[in-house]
């Protein structure tokens, strides 16, 4: 039988597995309502959403929206003005690890390819508007030598590694919804609300329609 230090230990790192596994993205059609998701968007979502979805409560949208996002099964929807949507969230899972040694994450997430500005700390962002190459941005500076995982409609999966400019090009095939994600770990202290981490981790992603 496991001991409680064990049980506490196997606890970590479910927790440390699941929030680096889970992703928040961003849907919308057209310039329709956008639907924020939490979860593993290479599968399939189970009927009312991932189970960790209740832990989405409230993500910080980018832009002149003032709509407050509404509880669907397995999703938020809210209403925002046309064209790019953003939204992140460093609240949804609490820090995990030992004292000295703990580990938080932050969530970013876009819809759209209109716009070639990047305005969230870590976004993957159009090199032209509505192309089909993307530059991976850290605080305004390209970042280079990191993999971006793509997921085709279909929910086929591929890693691209950006180039030193930061860059990745897509070869789109199949219409229908593409996401794009990458990570990146940083050491060092800094403070989320849940407390204190000496590791952080940066999730992004960026979704589009391709037609």
């Amino acid at each position: 039988m496991m001991n409680m230090k064990t049980l506490f230990a196997a606890a970590l790192l479910s927790i440390s597995g699941t929030a680096q596994a889970h992703e928040i993205w961003i849907e919308r059609d057209g310039d329709g309502p956008a639907r924020i998701y939490l979860g593993e968007p290479e599968g399939a979502l189970p009927p009312g959403g991932d189970p960790e979805f209740p832990k989405l409560k409230m993500p910080t949208l980018l832009g002149a929206t003032s709509a407050t996002p509404i509880r669907k099964a397995g999703y938020l929807e809210v209403v925002a003005p046309a064209g790019d949507v953003r939204a992140w969230d460093d609240n949804v899972f609490a820090p995990w690890g030992e004292e000295g040694a703990r580990e938080g994450v932050i969530y970013y997430a876009r819809a759209g390819r209109s716009e070639t500005r990047a305005a969230l700390p870590f976004e993957i962002v159009p090199v032209t508007a509505g192309g089909n190459r993307f530059r991976l941005v850290r605080d305004g500076r390209p970042v280079g030598d990191t993999a971006i995982t793509v997921i085709t409609p279909d929910k086929w999966t591929r890693k691209i590694v950006t180039n030193a400019d930061g860059t990745i090009e897509l070869t789109l095939r199949e219409a229908g919804r593409y996401l794009l994600s990458a990570a990146v770990e940083e050491k060092g202290p800094h403070t989320l609300p849940g407390g204190d981490v000496q590791t952080l981790h940066r999730i992004t992603t960026t979704t589009f329609v391709h037609s």
